[in-house]
């Protein structure tokens, strides 16, 4: 019998400090000299805007409870002063790593005949080029303010990046000081110079702007001017306040203002900054040791941006591309209703093509016989295809009603923006739940035909956004099974009205009733596992944080349950401990696609089951979010989210070990042979989707 513990009892690792490991292996990407160049270059940029989106979030949520005080504690359990410290000390760490990382990579790529160069390694032919640049582009974006003569000082952007400039002459005593802010909001913060033979150079905006100081401040009598970059990180958190008489809308707007002038959670500056001109901007901005760490750095910040590097050089400095590739079971010349009603289609992101969501939608727009479109809306693409096919379908004459979630963090502002443009167009707007985010990715489509209306109905693991489809995994259904498309009906009668409670037997709806049949199936397993019979669970998620699901995994292995568990990002849970967790074992998969798809399967005593789902073990997701798993009910489709998960769980490429101390040891290969998931995936639904009969591919890919 498995003993019980209490949460107190629990061995736990903290989310903030597991996270930062997740953002160790994407600097461990960049560092893999197996990556080509150019995109380990790109996780420098993935890096630098995890670390603060980071602060952002996890740092600026954890200096607030530290103001709460000791009952701070009892809510997070950890003391959130304690945990700041570790995360300061684990950032430096990282800071330290990544210069060098990136200096080792400035060399491989001038090995390459690609240069990154500075204002001061400018030929004249290229000195004319900035010079030309400069005047035709650059001067009219940049607003020079000078510090010493500022009766108030400007409020610096979150996000932004500023030259911080000294004005000084040989001999003399008089200095003045200025702030520029890097236009990088108007012009690309890469410029690419004149080629010199089979020779790329590149320089940033910073240095362009350093090159040309003197004729920006050229009405001052000084010969010496010096520039170090500075960056200030906010708190970002939405705070909404309780003023019935206005909307939502203008709560979250309004919540966007102040998120502007949120308080400071992080200040980076570049470490040869002179020591008083770093003390008068921490003066001028009130920061203190109380506003948030003091991280020095090195000349660049905001290396985001590296995300967007211009692509020059050898074509095997970027990785070979994978293109969609496209799915059996749906062609140009059956309409998608007929391809559903035939069999549940299931289709994975981005190895197969999402433009087929696209496709559904617009057939659904221009169809007579669809009378309504019910669907869930969390993130979208800036030019969305999806919104316009939404839009087109109210044109035609049918009911659309969206679930609009406005507070997906971040992109909030564009979320208020395809709010009004849909309600313009007729489509019926809802801003989700008072009191949840809804995250559930939902479809529902009515069509009309031999006087029988039937629904169907897309269940998706991730965003309805065609950007991030083309690297993030996700898994999508369509299907036509009363049983999902019935209770997915049930879920937009939840969300168009709120007091309305149903049951549902099919799918795990939070904060319904996810908690409770997580833990029915977990209960299963233990009870099977003393019984002999076939006892396993698979767990694909991006986060695992909730200790009360934890408690119950714990108990599983306890009992004899095996258990797998594949988690991208948070991870509380520690495998490996006696007599606790000795059955689970943990990996974690970073490649150039992010793994974000979420897949729970449970043995069943040999009857298995399989869920595609939503959202996250995370306490928010199953309390406090709406949120859906589905069952997937065709053998043929179980079989197939069976292999994947086995050629995922088989990595020994790209998968890193989640151990007690989370020190992203790759998985040793058994024997010497390789599986490098992503690649093995895309092959093995190369070939099952060829025309020709199905084959367990993935054993042959094994060999």
């Amino acid at each position: 019998m498995a003993r019980r513990r209490t949460n107190s009892t629990l061995p736990l690792r903290n989310k903030e400090i597991s996270w930062l490991a997740f953002n160790g292996r994407v600097l461990q990407e960049a560092s893999d000299p197996s990556v080509p160049l150019l995109e380990r270059l790109t996780f420098l940029g993935i890096f630098s805007s995890n670390q603060d989106e980071f602060f952002r979030v996890r740092v600026a949520h954890l200096r607030r409870l530290e103001q709460i005080g000791a009952g701070a504690r009892r809510l997070m359990g950890d003391d959130p002063a304690q945990v700041l410290q570790e995360i300061h000390a684990v950032v430096l760490k990282q800071q330290a790593d990544f210069e060098s990382i990136y200096r080792n990579m400035l060399m491989e790529l001038r090995r390459h005949g690609i240069s990154i160069i500075t204002e001061k390694d400018l030929n004249r032919d290229q000195q004319a080029f900035i010079e030309e640049f400069y005047r035709q582009k650059l001067r009219p974006t940049l607003i020079p303010l000078m510090i010493n003569h500022l009766t108030e000082f400007p409020q610096l952007k979150d996000q932004a990046i500023y030259l911080a400039i000294w004005l000084y002459s040989s001999g003399s005593r008089r200095s003045e000081y200025a702030l520029i802010e890097i236009p990088t909001d108007v012009l690309s913060r890469f410029v690419i110079l004149p080629r010199a033979g089979d020779r790329h150079y590149v320089i940033l905006l910073d240095d362009v702007i350093r090159y040309c100081l003197k004729d920006i401040f050229s009405i001052f009598p000084f010969d010496h001017f010096e520039a170090y970059t500075i960056k200030l990180t906010r708190d970002a958190q939405l705070d909404l306040d309780d003023d019935l008489y206005e909307s939502y809308i203008e709560k979250i707007s309004k919540g966007l203002k102040q998120r502007r002038s949120g308080a400071p959670v992080r200040f980076i500056y570049d470490n040869q900054i002179p020591r008083r001109l770093l003390q008068l901007l921490k003066d001028k901005m009130g920061l203190d040791d109380q506003s948030g760490p003091f991280i020095p750095g090195g000349r660049y910040h905001n290396f985001k941006d590296f995300m967007g590097f211009p692509r020059v050089g050898p074509k095997k400095l970027s990785a070979v591309p994978l293109p969609p590739l496209p799915h059996r079971h749906i062609d140009a010349e059956t309409t998608f209703f007929k391809a559903i009603r035939r069999r549940d289609i299931l289709v994975h992101y981005p190895y197969q093509d999402f433009d087929y969501l696209i496709e559904f939608l617009r057939q659904a727009a221009i169809d007579p016989k669809v009378r309504s479109i019910k669907m869930t809306l969390y993130r979208v693409a800036r030019n969305s295809k999806i919104v316009n096919a939404l839009i087109n379908a109210s044109r035609n004459g049918k009911k659309v009603t969206v679930v609009m979630e406005l507070q997906a963090r971040f992109d909030e502002a564009d979320n208020v923006y395809w709010s009004e443009r849909l309600q313009e167009e007729g489509v019926r707007v809802i801003h989700g739940v008072p009191g949840l985010k809804v995250h559930a990715k939902l479809i529902l489509i009515t069509r009309v035909s031999h006087r029988k209306t039937v629904l169907y109905a897309n269940v998706s693991s991730g965003n309805f956004n065609e950007t991030t489809a083309r690297i993030y995994t996700d898994d999508s259904l369509f299907t036509a099974d009363e049983r999902i498309t019935g209770e997915v009906k049930r879920v937009f009668s939840f969300l168009e009205s709120n007091y309305r409670r149903t049951t549902f037997k099919h799918l795990l709806v939070s904060p319904y009733d996810t908690r409770r049949k997580l833990t029915r199936l977990i209960d299963t397993e233990i009870k099977n596992a003393g019984k002999g019979l076939p006892a396993w669970i698979i767990l694909k998620v991006n986060n695992l944080e909730d200790r009360g699901l934890i408690r119950k995994l714990y108990e599983a292995s306890e009992a004899g349950v095996d258990v797998r568990l594949m988690v991208r990002g948070m991870f509380s849970l520690v495998p490996g401990v006696k007599n606790v967790s000795q059955r689970i074992q943990a990996t974690a998969i970073l490649d150039r696609f992010l793994e974000h798809s979420r897949v729970m399967a449970f043995a069943n005593g040999g009857d298995e089951k399989f869920f595609i789902s939503s959202g996250d073990w995370m306490e928010r997701n199953v309390d406090h979010r709406v949120e859906v798993a589905c069952p997937v009910y065709d053998p043929s489709l179980k079989r197939r989210l069976k292999d994947l998960l086995d050629i995922l769980w088989d990595d020994n490429v790209k998968a890193r070990v989640l151990d007690k101390d989370l020190r992203n040891r790759y998985r040793p290969a058994a024997g010497g042979s390789r599986t490098h998931a992503q690649e093995a995936i895309y092959a093995y639904l190369a070939e099952q989707h060829a025309p020709k009969p199905e084959a367990d591919v993935r054993l042959r890919l094994a060999r």
